[in-house]
């Protein structure tokens, strides 16, 4: 027996795979990497060694209006490790500068005062002038040209007239943009609703190279990159979390460059594969990494990702999210309630004209392609009418999962693959 542990909310199911059954267990390296320095010594340590750029200090010299763009509330960035030596160097580099602290929310709700105390501390709070990013106010938003996708590149005023536009944040796998970080803090983060929609529309989501890992060819992380050098994103510093949020690795530099070495390192750490020579298993059990991750269905997609890549075409997958906040969102759960055939709705989003693309449309149809791909056995604290609705059969333990995943496929031969945190690897 194989004995797997799958995170699911605040604990931890345990569950004996036969030995004559079990695939395997694909899990990220990540969390057994032990970096060479404390958290901070690493940041100093990257803004010490730009890749690809001038250090911070050099390049804040002579420029009096520096607008510095930090991520928001929705993100495990450690800004109170990167924001205090990231305006030390600029402003060693110019002390008189008028530095501006940017709030990227991309299209999500106002950070709160609250928010950003626990984010940033009560001192930078109280000394700095920060500014929340509103993707509407269009007051606020300029047109600085078109993407490589003819999508219009409209961004927040104070980052267009910047003598110097730097950022922080974070890189973690992506399942549609390859990875977070680097370029995201233009584009979704500091982006209009528009910007951001277009970007994310129908026939780039569903691009191949569309995919967890994947920066070579993605249409998504190529407007997203074109529109953070058309911004002036001269430097970044981004780094690289365990499980527990802690900063393992951190670069900083240019934009493109230092980010790709983040991601070179993270790769290489939480990329799997099915080992050599094995058929993909017909049955997958995976998680959305437990708390904070897994509170509803609509952020479980993300998860099923990696059971999607993992699992062959009309095999199972078994996916455990608590979900105790329900399908976390009202025309998420109606897209799929009311459109009974997953083929006309894919054949819906695909008709979409990129300028048309609604809120949320990308996460529906990449929840719709996988149903399209396996059934999804959902283990979760949320109502077995609601995960009905969302075209997924509920379950109530990993057991009775099995059970009915041996049914659906008519036999209990088939393997079993673990993937005990499909948030965290990227398989390849």
């Amino acid at each position: 027996m194989a004995l797997i542990k799958f995170p699911y909310g605040k604990e931890q199911i345990e569950f004996d795979i036969p030995d004559g059954r079990f695939a395997g267990s694909l899990t990220s390296s990540l969390n057994d990497y032990r970096p060479c320095a404390d958290e901070a010594s690493l940041i100093e340590n990257a803004l010490l060694n730009p890749i690809g750029s001038e250090c911070l200090s050099r390049l804040a010299e002579g420029r009096k209006n520096i607008v510095l763009i930090a991520s928001d509330h929705t993100r495990p960035v450690p800004s109170k490790f990167i924001i205090p030596p990231m305006l030390r160097e600029l402003r060693r580099g110019n002390p008189d500068a008028d530095i501006t602290i940017l709030i990227a929310t991309g299209c999500h709700r106002e950070t709160t005062e609250k928010e950003l105390i626990a984010k940033f501390g009560e001192e930078t709070v109280k000394k700095e002038h920060i500014v929340v990013h509103d993707c509407d106010d269009m007051d606020n938003l300029v047109d600085i040209g078109e993407l490589p996708s003819g999508g219009r590149l409209m961004v927040n005023r104070l980052a267009v007239e910047a003598d110097l536009l730097v950022s922080e944040g974070f890189i973690e796998p992506h399942f549609f943009a390859g990875f977070s970080g680097g370029r995201k803090s233009v584009l979704p983060g500091i982006a209009s609703r528009k910007t951001v929609i277009y970007n994310h529309n129908a026939q780039f989501i569903d691009n191949p190279c569309s995919r967890t890992g994947v920066l070579e060819g993605n249409p998504i992380h190529r407007d997203m990159l074109f529109a953070a050098k058309k911004a002036g994103l001269k430097f970044i510093v981004n780094t690289v979390l365990d499980a527990e949020h802690k900063i393992v690795y951190a670069v900083a530099g240019d934009v493109e460059k230092a980010h790709l070495d983040g991601c070179r390192f993270l790769s290489g750490l939480c990329g799997v594969s099915l080992p050599k020579d094995m058929e993909k298993p017909g049955i997958v059990i995976t998680t959305n990494g437990g708390f904070p991750l897994d509170q509803n269905i609509y952020q479980a997609v993300k998860g099923m990702t990696a059971a999607e890549a993992a699992v062959k075409k009309g095999g199972v997958i078994i996916m455990l999210a608590k979900s105790d906040d329900g399908d976390g969102g009202k025309v998420f759960h109606e897209t799929f309630k009311n459109q009974p055939d997953l083929n006309k709705m894919m054949e819906d989003f695909l008709a979409t004209p990129p300028e048309e693309t609604i809120i949320d449309q990308w996460q529906s149809q990449i929840f719709a392609r996988v149903l399209l791909h396996a059934k999804v056995i959902y283990i979760s604290d949320a109502d077995d009418e609601t995960v009905r609705d969302l075209h997924m059969i509920p379950a109530g333990s990993i057991a009775e999962a099995v059970r009915m995943a041996d049914d659906i496929l008519g036999t209990t031969d088939e393997k079993i693959l673990a993937i005990p945190d499909g948030i965290a690897v990227t398989v390849k």
